[in-house]
């Protein structure tokens, strides 16, 4: 078959900044590149052709989110490529650097690119001896490479070494080659900000600033430096992901709950999570609730901030999509959420039920009150509120004592901000207020000007 730019479809996960691909093979068949777990865009992507999905290719371990590719093996009968260094325990064609696989009139070939994971595989795609394009996964992403610290603090200079060989290796495709990466803008995994989710090879040469650094210590320096925290839950889902994800045998979903059976299950130990909108969940919540607005990051901050291995009870608004909750917790690894509120907090207020709320300022309200900013250090340094403490909110739990009483808690819009100000709640602070807006706002309504740096 002749190859046209209308058979790789991409499947863009907004939330976690990350790119899949489906590649239509024109005979029906179908090759899918480091799928979600969370396939339901993939199979009506695939639905719409009539395509099986025959292979299923993953570039590496994934940190951020569980695989799809055993699911795709158990529903379609997909063969699962995957790198052999990566040791996985579940059925799977290991490929070293430089095999092949025949997709029936195009070549798949793997090309050992370590350094965001040691076992890290591109897939580049030929007609004959056409070099089309490469799935890069984690390796040259656009405008960067993606971190190499996951594998922990004793690694990230030797795999920032590798990343940089692995870059140079890639880069000697022809410039007309196009990149496909995995890991795009607001991908923790490191990507910078930008619309661009693919490239060429060409183009990356003249806008790669890491491909400008003059030699390896350089890239090395460049690299390691700009690496900023990353959620929780990395740490424990590329095991999962060698493992294999639980096969998902129907379609998940949150069972509801009774007031009663909600208040037996948190006095066993259950967690809240509020999904309402922030200006709801301030008007009034179930006291020790954890606000985590339904919105695309919302699978970033729950595996960031709440246990995996703990029952949870979501907190619902009328119209809110329960399947999105369940399909987005699964894709992180959270199996066996205990159910939702039935009738929400009117349900509960009905029953008695004990609430807590918070006040919502608006950004001329803030004078005279200490101000806390939990958004990343790069925002942060970017522009803040002169005076405010700054701690990340994945970092918040553990030094909640460092937050003043009575703060202003603030991010970039209000909801990062209400997440922030129900775990200090949560932890015995009072008085407590979220900002309705950003640093933005702050100094558009007080004509002051924001603070820079660190």
């Amino acid at each position: 078959m002749g190859f046209a730019d209308d058979h790789l479809i991409p499947l863009v996960d907004e939330g976690l900044g990350n790119s899949a691909y489906l590649l239509d093979l024109g005979d029906g068949r179908a090759l899918a590149v480091d799928a979600s777990r969370d396939l339901r865009t993939l199979h009506a992507a695939a639905e719409r052709r009539g395509l099986r999905v025959a292979f299923a290719a993953d570039t590496h371990l994934h940190a951020d989110f569980l695989s799809g590719a055993v699911q795709l093996g158990h529903d379609a009968g997909a063969t699962v490529l995957a790198s052999a260094a990566g040791r996985r325990a579940f059925g799977h064609t290991p490929l070293a650097d430089g095999d092949e696989i025949d997709l029936g009139g195009l070549t798949l070939r793997a090309l050992a690119t370590p350094g965001h994971t040691d076992e890290h595989l591109s897939f580049l795609l030929l007609d004959a001896n056409r070099e089309l394009g490469v799935f890069t996964g984690g390796s040259l992403i656009v405008n960067s490479a993606a971190r190499t610290d996951l594998l922990g603090a004793d690694r990230t200079e030797e795999l920032a070494r590798a990343q940089y060989r692995s870059l140079q290796r890639l880069t000697a495709l022809p410039d007309e080659v196009a990149v496909w990466p995995t890991h795009g803008a607001g991908s923790f995994c490191s990507a910078p900000p930008g619309t661009e989710r693919t490239t060429t090879i060409g183009a990356q040469q003249q806008s790669n600033a890491l491909l400008a650094a003059p030699d390896e210590d350089a890239f090395v320096r460049e690299l390691v430096g700009s690496l900023g925290s990353y959620p929780a839950y990395f740490d424990r889902l590329a095991e999962a992901n060698r493992r294999g994800p639980a096969v998902i045998t129907a379609a998940p979903g949150l069972p509801p709950l009774t007031v009663s059976e909600v208040r037996g299950l948190l006095a066993s130990g259950a967690q809240v999570v509020d999904v309402r909108p922030m200006a709801d969940f301030a008007a009034g919540h179930i006291a020790g609730a954890v606000s985590v607005p339904l919105r695309d990051q919302f699978a970033t901050w729950l595996g960031w901030l709440l246990p995996h291995d703990t029952m949870l009870v979501f907190v619902t608004a009328p119209g809110q999509a329960l399947a999105e909750i369940a399909w987005q917790a699964l894709k992180i690894g959270y199996e066996q959420p205990a159910g939702h509120l039935a009738g929400g907090m009117d349900a509960w207020s009905a029953e008695g039920g004990e609430q807590e709320s918070l006040a919502l300022l608006a950004p001329d309200e803030v004078a005279g009150r200490p101000v806390l900013d939990v958004r990343q250090s790069a925002e942060y340094a970017a522009g803040h509120i002169p005076g405010a403490t700054h701690i990340e909110l994945g970092a918040l739990a553990a030094h909640a004592g460092d937050a003043a009483q009575g703060a202003v808690v603030h991010c970039g819009h209000g909801e990062r901000a209400m997440t922030a100000a129900s775990l200090l709640q949560r932890a015995g602070h009072q008085g407590l207020a979220v900002l309705a807006g950003g640093p933005d706002d702050w100094a558009k309504a007080t004509g002051r000007t924001l603070g820079q740096g660190a």
